[in-house]
């Protein structure tokens, strides 16, 4: 029976192809539009990724992202450092500051100041050059993202292309001198900006005057410390709030969901495209049941259970959102292969690829439904009639 299932449904190309292109258009848009959705909400925490190294971050308790800075006392280090369970704390800056370019322009940049005597939280990965080379005079770091982009220098004659700031170039930042002595590679911001490394001590130089410059302490725990106890114990003894990585992802993460439109975008582009795949599919569907009706009657004329034709149409079903998934979420993939190189947020998890094959199931699901109801109430008399 499923040979001739499959045989009803390829005999019709036309409706065939149809049905298959429904089910590709659900599958691409759900797949496309949620691994944008995902790759941009994963640029939202991408610092806390990358600074890896601290097991818990130290911030003031009206801290609601980690960009929403609220610089603390220098002091506040040292009553981290005094809690039980602390291995060591170091400072860290950060900073959305204004860079001058060769050409004059100024261009935003997110700036992060290490502790100067172990250079903790710096970049996951160097390309050119060495974290120890901040101890330079006036030396940073930047991204390649930001050294290939928005920092570049101008072309050298029109029509060609920026020249990517190269070590030994130099910036100023706030009035003071930067040498570029590395190039690294870190996760994409929520803006794009680009990021730059420097020493604690000379991002105080670099940032505008102000009595607290401290933005955030990272924490490493002791070997076998329980890092939620230990929160609630800098929390109790310092009057500061203390996040796990997890936890400061989960808080930054909340915040955008909660008071952007990102979440509304997305998700109405990843409903309609829901919608109009059951539309088109069960249209189609609905129109190849019945002309197929006289077969179905001759199969229960011939003893066929309703539930033996039912299952024929679950195979229909179930071969066309197969095909169609692996369509689409290959396409899906190449996109986001093709945008790799661009600004377009795009990250492909393998939880994202169970939940849309489930989206392109139920579309098929329901597309299906819409059928059953005329093949259990079909009359094999219908064979007979004219």
């Amino acid at each position: 029976m499923i040979y001739v299932a499959l045989r009803m449904l390829l005999g019709d190309r036309g409706k065939y192809f149809a049905l298959l292109v429904g089910i590709t258009f659900v599958s691409f848009v759900v797949t496309q539009q949620s691994a944008v959705f995902i790759g941009l909400m994963t640029r939202t925490f991408g610092p806390i990724t990358d600074t890896g190294i601290a097991d818990v971050w130290v911030m003031d308790p009206k801290v609601q992202y980690i960009d929403d800075i609220k610089p603390m006392q220098d002091t506040a280090l040292l009553r981290v450092r005094g809690v039980e369970g602390v291995d060591w704390a170091v400072p860290l800056y950060k900073s959305l500051l204004r860079a001058r370019l060769h050409d004059g322009r100024f261009q935003s940049a997110n700036v992060f100041g290490l502790d100067d005597a172990t250079l903790a939280g710096g970049p996951p990965e160097m390309l050119e050059g060495s974290l120890t080379d901040l101890r330079i005079n006036d030396g940073v770091i930047v991204d390649t993202w930001g050294a290939h982009g928005k920092l570049a220098k101008p072309p050298a004659s029109p029509g060609e292309a920026p020249t990517p700031l190269k070590i030994g170039d130099t910036l100023e930042l706030n009035d003071h001198r930067a040498v570029v002595v590395g190039i690294c590679k870190v996760s994409r911001t929520f803006q794009s900006q680009p990021v730059l490394y420097t020493t604690y001590s000379r991002a105080m130089k670099f940032a505008p005057s102000e009595r607290k410059l401290l933005s955030f302490i990272l924490v490493k725990a002791r070997p076998g410390a329980d890092l939620d106890a230990l929160c609630e114990r800098i929390k109790s003894s310092t009057r500061l709030t203390a996040y796990t990585k997890a936890g400061f992802r989960e808080l930054t993460m909340r915040y955008y969901m909660k008071y952007t439109g990102i979440p509304i975008n997305f998700g109405t582009a990843v409903i309609l495209g829901f919608l109009v795949g059951i539309a088109i599919a069960g249209q189609v569907f609905y129109s190849f049941t019945l002309e197929n009706l006289k077969h179905f009657g001759a199969l229960k004329a011939m003893g066929a259970s309703d539930g033996t034709l039912l299952a024929m149409i679950v195979v229909q079903v179930s071969h066309v959102a197969a095909i169609g998934y692996g369509i689409g979420v290959g396409v899906a993939s190449l996109f986001g292969y093709l945008m790799s190189g661009t600004e377009l947020a795009f990250r492909l998890p393998w939880q994202l690829l169970l939940g849309s094959a489930g989206a392109v199931f139920l579309v098929s699901i329901l597309a299906a439904i819409i059928s059953l109801r005329k093949v259990v109430k079909l009359e094999p008399a219908v064979v007979f009639k004219n």
